[in-house]
């Protein structure tokens, strides 16, 4: 699938008030597009899209009304305050003062995958709190600030994890309960079909989506399942094997650190070391010079 672009938004991002700073653009991401931005108040409508629309206020407090006539709503959203709006539906919307916002653009094919493949109606909200939501969002905007090829992987798992929360908290018809089952897991031909690709393909970013073809699985099948076989999100895991591989190049080779750290899916020799600090509090080069 191409990547999701602005053109896939609803063209508040193009309004002349708006000031962006930082996209998803160029990234690769097929199910979502990301942008944080400055806002200026503006009154405008905007033609449906087939993309959810979902804002995070950075700041505030500060009024935004949406819809016309009768059905206008109008609040004071504070910071943390959401936005929501359906894809295939028209909008009309005021922004009554200066505001940072990020604004996410999710598939309608990311949330019928985080609901077993059923389609979700999505709720239209004003200021809503999701804590989950609102941290889903901002680790997503920290990897568009800060991107790494090889965070492909985690940054599919963000974006399941937004749909799946979409799904279970913020459908139109919330009464009715969302079937819940406990994943049954991979099969060991599964898992070894997903670890054999993992390991084929460590030094290249890779999507969940391949993954889980690899398992002949929906995505969202895919990423329950796995996780119930190995304790571990399929980023976790990939994580892992590439550490485990730079290791093990680092202890038995004489490959520049640099390499390694390429050939293993890390961008650059600091991002190695950066993530091997964190997760084994080490370093690579205290890796080749045991002690």
């Amino acid at each position: 699938m191409t990547e999701l672009s602005l053109a896939d938004t609803s063209g508040a991002l193009r309004q002349p008030t708006v000031n962006l700073r930082r996209n998803s653009s160029g990234l690769g991401w097929s199910h979502l597009y990301l942008s944080t931005q400055e806002e200026q108040p503006y009154r405008a409508e905007f033609d449906a899209t087939a993309t959810h629309m979902l804002v995070l206020h950075l700041n505030g407090p500060v009024t935004v009304s949406r819809g016309r006539g009768r059905a206008a709503q109008t609040r004071r959203v504070p910071t943390g305050g959401l936005f929501l709006h359906p894809a295939g539906r028209r909008l009309a919307v005021e922004l009554g003062g200066r505001l940072d916002t990020v604004h996410a653009y999710l598939t309608e094919r990311a949330l019928q995958d985080a609901n077993n493949g059923s389609p979700v109606e999505l709720s239209e909200e004003l200021g809503t709190a999701d804590p989950l939501i609102e941290q889903l969002l901002l680790a997503l905007e920290g990897l568009v600030q800060q991107w790494e090829p090889s965070a492909r992987t985690y940054a599919d798992h963000l974006t399941g994890m937004l749909a799946a929360q979409l799904a279970r908290r913020h459908r139109a018809n919330r009464a009715e309960p969302t079937p819940s089952r406990i994943p049954s897991g991979l099969s060991s031909r599964q898992l070894s079909a997903v670890r054999d690709l993992m390991e084929e393909r460590l030094a290249d970013p890779l999507p969940i989506a391949d993954l889980a073809a690899a398992a002949s699985l929906s995505v969202s099948q895919f990423a329950r399942q796995f996780k119930a076989s190995t304790g571990e999100s399929p980023h976790q895991f990939l994580l892992r094997l590439r550490l485990e591989q730079a290791c093990r190049l680092l202890r038995t080779g004489t490959t520049a650190i640099g390499e390694v750290a390429v050939d293993c899916g890390f961008s650059h020799q600091e991002h190695l070391t950066r993530v091997m600090r964190a997760k084994l509090d080490t370093t690579p080069g205290a890796v080749r010079r045991p002690g």
